[in-house]
C-alpha cells in the first residue's frame, strides 16, 4: 500500500481509503439500513489488513446504520489501525446543544472515544451555517476527541469544493 502525508499534518494516509456509504445489504434491497453486517465487516477488515487506513463515514449514511457497522469492524484492535473520518449532519443542527448531541451520538454508534478527522456536511446550504460550524469545530478543543477537521461544500452533482482549510490539533 502507498501512503501520502496528509497536508499541515503528520498522518501517513493509505492512498485508497475506505468510504462506508454503500455498504452491501441484506435480505430487503430497498432497505438502506438493512446492511449485511457479516460481509461489511469482512470487507472492512480485509481492506485493513491490506493497508488501507483510512476509513470514512457519516451520520445519515444508509439510515444512520454505517457508523454502527464501522464501529463494530473496528472492534478487536482495528481502530487503532486506522484513521476515522465521519460528518456532522449540519442540516439538522440548531444550535449549539444539537451539535454536541450529534457528536456524542456518532462516537457511540462509531464505538470510540476520538474520531480522526470530521467535517460538517451540508454546510453551505443555507447562509450563516458554515461560520456558525467552523465556530463549533474550532471548540473542540480535546486533542484526545477529534484530530483534523473541516467544512465540505457539494455545490452541484458534479462539483465539489473544500473549505480549503482544515486544522490538525
Amino acid at each position: 500500500m502507498l501512503y501520502r502525508k496528509f497536508p499541515r499534518c503528520s498522518h501517513e494516509i493509505s492512498i485508497l481509503g475506505f468510504g462506508a456509504m454503500r455498504l452491501p445489504l441484506a435480505g430487503d434491497q430497498q432497505d438502506p439500513g438493512n446492511i449485511n453486517e457479516q460481509l461489511a465487516i469482512e470487507m472492512i477488515r480485509t481492506a485493513i489488513d491490506g493497508g488501507v487506513n483510512y476509513i470514512d463515514t457519516a451520520y445519515p449514511y444508509q439510515n444512520g446504520m454505517s457508523e454502527v457497522v464501522v464501529g463494530k469492524a473496528l472492534a478487536g484492535g482495528y481502530r487503532d489501525k486506522v484513521f476515522l473520518a465521519t460528518k456532522l449532519p449540519s442540516w439538522l443542527v440548531t444550535n449549539r446543544e444539537d451539535m454536541d448531541r450529534f457528536l456524542n451520538e456518532q462516537l457511540a454508534r462509531l464505538n470510540t472515544d476520538h474520531i480522526d478527522f470530521i467535517s460538517s456536511m451540508g454546510s453551505a446550504a443555507k447562509p450563516g451555517r458554515t461560520s456558525r460550524d467552523w465556530a463549533y469545530l474550532n471548540s473542540l478543543t480535546q486533542p484526545d476527541l477529534t484530530v483534523v477537521y473541516g467544512i465540505r461544500h457539494f455545490l452541484s452533482m458534479t462539483r465539489f469544493r473544500s473549505s480549503g482549510d482544515c486544522r490538525c490539533l
